[in-house]
């Protein structure tokens, strides 16, 4: 009221008087002189309850018609809620039949058009039939009468909780203003109580109009009751938490209070030298990244230490390198997975072509993590020779999971503190690699990759492969603790994967802890496929050329495969492939519309000679000399084996750089052809007349492994038995000294060297049969397979 008298005071608009008879609510006589027929304005957005008074905003311009028609004669109306506030010109049917009676206070007309009215609203009513629509709502009406509960002491128990409820409510509201409780201690009529609580709780428009339309005020109490417990309740909440925050402020306030003091002591001293500053940004900083709460306590420890130790100290230093790698660590921050399987399929076929298996098992891997995010997996190990992809094999991974990709170079490591972290004795100590690498990626799951962990080594500064037992073991790596932080991390959701060139040096306990992926490297057909999807591009980009300017044919990239290169991956191809396009860029630098195609004579002509002489096949059949099969980290061979006897006394000499399991399949050779010498025809005098001569070519390259054993028997029973072994097949298997021939590995790899090498037929173990299928499907259609199962098959199979 005093602010709709202030309105009126402050406005220029125009003041319309009313007369001040009022109708009274107590007198039962003025309802006599209350016409059949009142005019309805419709509120928007607000419902009125009996016993108030209102003011209001007139904008509409039939309501400001109805009330200029209507003053100064009359002063009643009707007043009832859209359903619909959207909606500009209500009818009937828009509005709610149960309303309210209001009569007009007081009106002005402000300078825009619009009026400020003062309301008292008198009853309940009901509309109950309209006579008008236009140019403003008419309707008959009846007054809507109250009715009571018996008086008893549960009613007067009801009344005394609504009261006291809504002098608590209003205490816990600081808000509302303290002339509200004298207002409430002022109302004697329960009717009045109920709406005038009715009218000040926040309730939305149809939980207010549902109290409107309750005429019984047992039950409207009841109602108003359980809005204002529910309310209630949450202002007790809301003061709870309000005091939380005071005493935590206060706390703050306290603590900001006595460092100021302390620096201020400090300045008197001469001690003051803006590190309060840096103190101050390291505490926020710490408060952004979310430390867990052990890591806090240490972090906070330091931040004490920092206020009192001067800045000249090394001590110094140390704590603000401390604080700063705590603060930048990302305790709390987390990459979002991508767990779009289908995208990662895209993403390791866009980057690595063949490997198959390899990129199978991962999208299993992947598949794992999307129905078990919270699994432990398993620690992928990538195992294949240099070149074939394993790094880039992570890369893809991070990209298909949406996280961010780290690598730690393990190989040459050893010092056991790039694990675990530096203690913080000395100046210049910092966190192990893995605590680095993880800052750096800013998030606490990043796909991390153990690069060559067959290549770490150990010396008397420990034993870093030992170290990392910890690290890759899912059950213990969920607080880990480097030394240098001296708390625990958790690296549960970082996934790890490692590479290496070769399993055995691996220790066998860090073994244990991976599982492992070969990559057993790529065939002459792959190769000449990634060059051509891949190498050729990117060589082209690097050297700044254009499709136009050099087009390279396959058997220009087939020919820089098999005499320049000898790999089982790709390094050295791209390496080769690149300096023929620096030549061809040397050519477009002079001329921009020089166009070369490149051709095996282009590629001789910029590359020399040939590097590298594949073996071939023996062109002649002669006795003691056989075509083996050999598989090495570049791939699959033919290996000659040549075995000569002259006059001696039985020794056997071995040459061709052979390693010692080569050596003892040889003695099992020499063992097994004496025994079977009736067999073959040769007579037990023989060995004792001949000394034997075994060589391996070329006497270069290393050799070792058991799968020789079959082609060095083939060869002394051949020798001895004067009968020439057919040229054109190759043969590998491991032998015992029962005769019987053992399975071997890399039979894929070994059956594309025999089919480079021309040969047409290989001999096989045949229990090695299972693995024929992994053989590409164009090779197995040029070669023969021929299963053995002894020494005296492999022998009625070659000898001519």
């Amino acid at each position: 009221m005093e602010d709709f008298e202030q309105m009126l005071n402050e406005s220029s608009g125009e003041i319309i008087e009313i007369s001040t008879s009022q109708p009274n609510a107590e007198m039962p006589e003025w309802r006599s002189d209350v016409p059949g027929v009142i005019p309805v304005m419709p509120l928007r957005g607000a419902v009125l309850f009996p016993g108030t008074v209102a003011p209001l905003t007139i904008e509409r311009a039939a309501s400001r018609q109805l009330l200029e028609e209507l003053l100064p004669n009359g002063r009643l109306l009707g007043l009832a809620t859209q359903k619909n506030a959207d909606l500009d010109v209500p009818g009937s049917q828009d509005i709610y039949h149960i309303g309210v009676l209001g009569n007009v206070l007081r009106m002005m007309k402000q300078d825009d058009g619009d009026m400020l009215v003062l309301i008292q609203v008198v009853e309940r009513i009901r509309l109950t039939k309209f006579t008008s629509e236009k140019p403003y709502l008419k309707a008959r009406f009846e007054i809507l009468e109250n009715k009571f509960p018996k008086e008893n002491a549960v009613w007067k128990a009801t009344l005394k909780n609504l009261r006291e409820s809504a002098e608590r409510f209003i205490e816990l509201n600081p808000g509302i203003p303290d002339e509200a409780t004298q207002a409430l201690g002022a109302i004697d009529s329960p009717s009045i109580l109920t709406d005038f609580l009715a009218t000040n709780l926040s309730l939305d428009i149809v939980q207010k109009q549902a109290l409107l339309e309750q005429t019984h005020v047992g039950k409207r109490a009841e109602k108003v009751q359980a809005v204002l417990n529910n309310q209630l309740h949450i202002a007790e909440l809301q003061q709870k938490l309000r005091a939380d925050v005071e005493d935590e402020f206060s706390d703050a306030q306290r603590r900001a209070y006595l460092r100021e003091q302390l620096r201020a002591i400090q300045r008197e001293l001469g001690e003051g030298d803006g590190s309060e500053e840096q103190s101050e940004d390291l505490r926020d900083r710490l408060d952004a990244a979310q430390l867990p709460k052990t890591a806090m306590e240490a972090a906070e420890r330091e931040l004490k230490r920092l206020d009192i130790i001067p800045p000249a100290s090394p001590e110094h230093s140390v704590i603000v390198s401390y604080l700063e790698t705590m603060a930048e660590l990302p305790w709390s921050k987390l990459s979002d997975d991508n767990e779009d399987l289908k995208r990662a399929a895209e993403i390791l076929d866009r980057d690595h072509f063949s490997l198959e298996k390899v990129k199978r098992r991962l999208l299993e891997y992947l598949a794992v993590r999307k129905l078990n995010p919270d699994g432990r997996g398993p620690i992928l190990c990538l195992l294949g020779p240099p070149g074939v992809g394993k790094t880039s094999l992570g890369r893809s991974i991070a990209e298909a999971l949406g996280r961010e990709f780290a690598r730690i170079a393990v190989g040459g490591l050893r010092d056991e503190s790039e694990i675990r972290g530096h203690r913080r004795t000395y100046i210049g100590s910092m966190p192990g690699r893995l605590i680095q690498e993880i800052r750096r990626a800013g998030t606490r799951n990043p796909v991390l990759m153990l690069d060559e962990v067959d290549k770490i080594g150990n010396d008397f500064r420990g034993d870093p492969a030992s170290a990392l037992l910890e690290v890759l073991d899912p059950r213990q790596n969920h607080d880990f603790t480097d030394r240098y932080l001296d708390v625990p991390f958790d690296l549960s959701q970082v996934i790890f994967i490692s590479t290496a060139n070769t399993i055995d040096p691996i220790p066998a306990p860090l073994r244990d802890r991976m599982e492992i992926i070969s990559l057993p490297g790529y065939t002459e057909e792959e190769k000449v496929e990634i060059a051509s999807r891949y190498l050729v591009k990117r060589q082209l980009k690097e050297n700044g050329l254009k499709v136009r300017h050099c087009r390279w044919s396959k058997a220009a990239i087939r020919l820089v495969i098999e005499d320049y290169t000898r790999e089982a991956g790709v390094r050295n191809l791209e390496r080769e492939i690149g300096s023929v396009c620096r030549s061809v860029a040397a050519k477009v630098a002079v001329d921009d519309a020089t166009a070369i195609k490149v051709t095996p004579e282009f590629v001789e002509e910029v590359l020399g000679a040939p590097k590298y002489a594949r073996e071939t096949k023996s062109h002649t059949s002669h006795p003691g000399v056989v075509n083996g099969l050999a598989y090495t980290p570049v791939g699959g061979e033919v290996l000659n084996i040549e075995a000569i006897r002259y006059a001696g006394k039985g020794n056997i000499k071995l040459t061709g750089q052979i390693g010692d399991v080569m050596k003892e399949s040889m003695q099992a050779a020499w063992s097994l052809v004496r025994q079977n010498a009736e067999k073959l025809g040769v007579e037990n005098e023989d060995f004792g007349k001949y000394d034997v001569h075994v060589h391996v070519p070329a006497g270069a390259v290393p050799k070792d492994g058991p799968s020789a054993g079959c082609a060095m028997y083939t060869a002394l029973a051949s020798l001895f038995a004067d009968r020439p072994v057919n040229k054109d097949i190759a043969m590998t298997g491991e032998i015992n000294l029962r005769g019987d021939v053992l399975p071997i590995g890399g039979l894929k790899e070994k059956a594309l060297g025999a089919l480079q090498a021309g040969v047409k037929t290989i001999l096989v173990p045949e229990l090695n049969m299972k693995d024929v299928p992994d053989i590409p499907e164009s090779a197995r259609k040029k070669l023969k397979i021929l299963p053995m199962k002894t020494v005296d098959e492999v022998l009625k199979a070659v000898l001519v």
